[in-house]
């Protein structure tokens, strides 16, 4: 891709739950991880930055844009797991 869209991964407690899945929700709900990435990406540009980077793949991309800028929640596909791409970029 000629532009990285991933900036950086936006950690918080939320975040953290997503990614695990916490006692109080199903691991189908988890499997998640959260990035501030190019207020101009669209969700099929972050999906390929994102299985290209990490070398995964993306069941699914959510977008949502607040004032710390552009989130993309990208859940995996079955048989990747969240927390293992949070150790290798330093999450935990």
């Amino acid at each position: 891709m000629a532009r990285d869209v991933l900036l950086h991964p936006y950690v918080t407690e939320k975040t953290m739950n997503q990614m695990t899945g916490s006692p109080t929700q199903d691991f189908k709900d988890g499997n998640k991880i959260e990035f501030i990435v190019l207020r101009s990406a669209t969700k099929k540009e972050i999906k390929e930055a994102f299985e290209a980077r990490f070398e995964v793949k993306v069941d699914k991309v959510w977008t949502k844009i607040d004032r710390e800028g552009k989130h993309a929640i990208v859940k995996l596909a079955e048989g990747y797991s969240a927390e293992d791409v949070g150790m290798r970029i330093g999450v935990f």
